[in-house]
Parts: structure tokens; C-alpha cells; sequence
């Protein structure tokens, strides 16, 4: 399993994908099952296609990371 600090630029990347699936109307409820699923077929087929189960942890954390990133910026937009 390698994860490169550019790898990172997938957390911005996904959360973009989700405001989209959120402007086209999806549930709230579901875009955090949206930024997770991003992830983790970002970290299965680009960051680490040769393992999968590397990809899969990556993808967790990627997904989970965009998710918190979201929330985190429309907090601090709302205060």
C-alpha cells in the first residue's frame, strides 16, 4: 500500500463531486454515502489498483475526509 501526499488532492476532488450530486438533488441524507463510495473507488482503481484491500482504507479515509471537510466548511459558513 503507497499513498502519495498528491493523493491527497482526491479529498477536494470528491467533495466537489458531491456538492454536484447534491445540486442535482439527491437527499442529504445519502451524500455522505456518496463522498465514501467516491472514495473509496478513487482509492481502489487509481491509488492503489493492485491492492485492494489497501484501496478500499484509502478510500475510507479519503471519503471520510471530504465528508468532514463539507460539513466542516458549511459550519463555519453558517456561524
Amino acid at each position: 500500500m503507497y499513498f502519495n501526499l498528491y493523493d491527497v488532492a482526491f479529498v477536494p476532488l470528491i467533495t466537489g463531486l458531491v456538492q454536484v450530486f447534491k445540486v442535482a438533488g439527491l437527499p442529504k441524507k445519502f451524500l455522505p454515502l456518496v463522498s465514501l463510495l467516491l472514495g473509496i473507488g478513487g482509492g481502489v482503481f487509481y491509488i492503489s489498483p493492485g491492492d485492494l484491500k489497501g484501496g478500499i482504507i484509502i478510500g475510507i479515509v479519503l471519503g471520510l475526509s471530504a465528508s468532514g471537510l463539507y460539513s466542516g466548511t458549511k459550519n463555519m459558513m453558517e456561524k
